[in-house]
């Protein structure tokens, strides 16, 4: 019959046979790229290892600190993920084309079909002569303002 100290050490260590390959797999990744945004996805993966390895040692060991630490790891990766992506967004996508009818990237115009240049939507959405809203005519004053 196997105790249950057995069936620990052995799930144990299939664990982190699993979670060593993924981990060389995702560094890997974070070398190859092909794009930045590939590599922060596998960063974020490697965190999630991490925090694997630390849930593995703390089942081993029965220290619940471990839990603790990995729940801290987690909230940090997760902060730095987004940190990342601001990033990327605030830098853009530099060597990449915009897809296609989508919006430019890196100060480049957008072209339609036959090559004319694009206009968001929310300029076609005005019209050119508009009269301003508000009732107040351009130029004049309403009856009874004064000047403040």
């Amino acid at each position: 019959m196997i105790s249950p100290e057995d069936i620990i050490q052995l799930t144990s260590n299939f664990a982190v046979a699993v979670l060593g390959v993924a981990f060389f797999l995702t560094v890997y990744r974070v070398i190859k790229g092909p794009t930045l945004p590939d590599r922060v996805i596998a960063l974020d993966m490697l965190v999630g290892i991490a925090i694997g390895f630390i849930a593995v040692i703390a089942i081993r060991t029965g220290y619940t600190l471990y839990i603790d630490i990995a729940i801290s790891l987690g909230l940090v990766g997760f902060l730095a993920t987004v940190g990342f992506a601001r990033f990327i967004l605030a830098r853009g996508m530099v060597g990449e084309q915009p897809p296609e009818g989508g919006p430019a990237v890196g100060g480049q115009k957008a072209k339609g079909k036959g090559g004319k240049s694009l206009r968001p939507a929310a300029v076609d959405a005005v019209p050119v002569n508009a009269k301003p809203r508000g009732g107040k005519k351009p130029g004049g004053s309403a009856k009874g303002e004064g000047n403040k």
